[in-house]
């Protein structure tokens, strides 16, 4: 039976080997016939037929390069996948590599910018100006407030002026008052005028001696604001008045009254306040951001609601040089003038200041800078889908654009729109920080220039709450790290998956800021790979 077998057998792989060889020699036969008949057809339509098969030809399809994460970390995989939130990789063909060319340039593909929207301008010179708006109030000048005393003890029997706010004219009668004292002077004042007149044929010292009493009667009155008609009706042999007129020193409104019939005051006592009105002043409450750009001189429009219909202009006159810390404000000082007494002292005020100076500086617009909170950058277009990301110091701000000290020159293209949705499509993070070059397929190589750092170790703790895990992990040759424990970042929670603490791990992890290390995957590893102390 089993000599029966083994015949079947070799009988089987004899007609499989002779069928093989048959087929073989013939299809070898056709293929010389086919290639002897057509060498005279094909040596004679060759050029013929090259043309149109060039024109023919499909497109040569891209090269792909990688998938990348499609939340911008420095996580590629070889081949599509999912994050761990369900949404696909974002597949990265050559040509649209941002790393791919010089260093810090960003790629993307021409398709893709105008799918973006993208705008661009150019950096140019212009006079920078804006306006700074601030809340301020009318304030009374203080330089147009006069305070009416007595220098001298009396009492108050009349008023010619008998209620605040009623204005008042210079030299307009306020009140009347009585002194003992002024009635005293006033009678050895004029003692001694009559005295002089008497002693005209008397020796020449005793007309010395009278004219010196005169003339300190005379200084005394005057001391005491006497009016010079008066002294010239006592030097005219005039009786002592009982009482005497204060007059008004400026014209204006009455402020305050504290006069009253029948009182008695003191010298020096404030018994009246006027206050010219005709200019008044606007102080405005200067953010400490803007004061730099407020100068002495600079044009003021004020607006105040009870007039809608009318506004007032004038110059700042003084930047005061103190701060209020409570509001983080400066006080501005505009005189205004007040026809008509528009302006009540106490109004509030809306103040635009005019800001920025005549020199012309360089400026690009506000939309083409994208700031971070600790450095502000700019994206250059250097050609079709290529865009260089560059830090600038900034300058003084302007309604639509800002001056930039340094970092760009005039002539520059920068991106004014979709810059940030550049910035999502190319993680420009990334292309600040340096993590310029190309990541291998998969991402994993730790080495100097490249977006990730490869190490083994021990899981220690997981922080649900905080986000982050703490790993004692084996040297990590790229960063230049001994062996360490240290607390990552997660860049997902759900990388810890079923991973409990003492687990041995690999894990890939960026620097996303200073100091600050992201995990953006992890595995287990099998416990003989890397063991703690080693």
């Amino acid at each position: 039976m089993k000599t029966h077998y083994m015949t079947m057998a070799v009988a089987v792989m004899l007609a499989v080997g002779g069928g093989y060889w048959a087929g073989q020699r013939k299809g070898m036969t056709e293929g010389a016939q086919r290639v002897g008949a057509g060498d005279t057809a094909n040596s004679a339509a060759a050029p013929a037929a090259a043309g149109p098969a060039g024109e023919a030809a499909a497109p040569t399809p891209r090269k792909l390069l990688y998938y990348r994460n499609p939340m911008g970390l420095a996580d590629t995989s070889p081949m599509p996948k999912k994050d761990s939130m369900g949404m696909d990789y974002i597949a990265v063909y050559e040509g649209e590599d941002e790393a791919s060319g010089a260093a810090g340039e960003i790629r993307i593909s021409t398709e893709k910018v105008q799918k973006l929207g993208v705008k661009t301008e150019v950096a140019a010179a212009r006079e920078l100006a804006r306006r700074v708006t601030a809340a301020g109030r009318v304030e009374i000048d203080e330089r147009r407030v006069h305070t009416v005393s007595a220098k001298f003890e009396g009492w108050i029997e009349h008023l010619h002026v008998n209620a605040t706010g009623q204005p008042v004219a210079r030299g307009q009668a306020l009140f009347e008052v009585y002194s003992p004292e002024l009635v005293s002077a006033q009678r050895e004042y004029a003692v001694a005028a009559r005295g002089v007149t008497a002693l005209k044929d008397a020796s020449a010292e005793m007309q010395a001696g009278m004219k010196q009493l005169a003339e300190a009667g005379l200084a005394r009155l005057r001391n005491w604001d006497i009016s010079d008609e008066q002294v010239k009706a006592l030097a005219a042999g005039g009786e002592p008045k009982r009482t005497l007129s204060f007059r008004s020193p400026a014209g204006g409104v009455v402020l305050e009254k504290k006069a009253v019939v029948g009182m008695r005051f003191m010298p020096g006592e404030m018994l009246y306040q006027v206050a010219d009105l005709g200019s008044v002043w606007v102080l405005a409450d200067v953010f400490e951001r803007d004061i730099g750009a407020v100068k002495v001189g600079a044009g003021v429009t004020v607006n105040i609601n009870a007039y809608p219909d009318k506004s007032f202009t004038g110059r700042v006159a003084y930047i005061y040089p103190t701060l209020k810390p409570e509001t983080r404000t400066i006080p501005v000082r505009v005189e205004l003038a007040n026809p008509g007494g528009l302006l009540k002292p106490a109004m509030y005020a809306s103040v635009d200041l005019a800001v920025g100076g005549a020199a012309r500086v360089l400026t690009v617009p506000l939309s083409a800078v994208i700031d971070s909170g600790t450095r502000q950058v700019v994206l250059l277009q250097k050609g079709a889908g290529r865009f260089e990301p560059r830090e600038v110091k900034l300058g003084q701000r302007g309604d639509d654009h800002v001056e930039v000290r340094e970092g760009i020159a005039e002539g520059d293209v920068v991106v004014v729109a979709a810059n940030f949705l550049i910035d999502a499509e190319s993680n420009l993070k990334a292309a600040l920080s340096g993590l310029t070059a190309a990541p291998e397929a998969g991402g994993t190589k730790a080495s100097k220039g490249k977006v990730s750092h490869q190490a083994t170790g021990t899981l220690e703790a997981i922080d649900a709450k905080d986000g982050t895990v703490t790993v004692t992990h084996a040297p990590v040759a790229s960063l230049n790290w001994p062996a360490m424990t240290m607390d990552f970042i997660l860049a997902n929670p759900a990388l810890v998956g079923k991973l409990k603490a003492g687990a041995p791990i690999t894990i890939e992890f960026v620097e996303r800021g200073p100091g600050e290390w992201v995990i953006t995957k992890m595995e287990a590893k099998a416990a003989a790979t890397w063991h703690k102390g080693h």
